[in-house]
């Protein structure tokens, strides 16, 4: 009976830290899920602005002044 005792009592030990191994676990995967969401965002955005440069739709600061300064010439005219 002792022996029956002992091992009802390691059974239940053992289940106690697999279900906190469990919860580690499932905390782990958590923050991973967050940390893999972020960082598809970064992608999304990085590709966006790849696109926008390959498109040419995003101009240089000499592009930009270069237009700012015809525009107000033709505002004067």
């Amino acid at each position: 009976m002792t022996s029956d005792i002992i091992s009802l009592t390691e059974l239940i030990e053992s289940k106690l830290r697999k279900e906190q191994e469990i919860e580690y676990y499932r905390e782990t995967l958590e923050r991973l899920e967050k940390k893999i969401g972020f960082l598809s965002k970064e992608v999304s955005v990085t590709n966006l602005i790849i696109d926008m440069i390959e498109q040419e739709r995003v101009l240089t600061l000499g592009e930009k002044q270069s237009k700012i300064i015809k525009l107000e010439d033709k505002v004067k005219n």
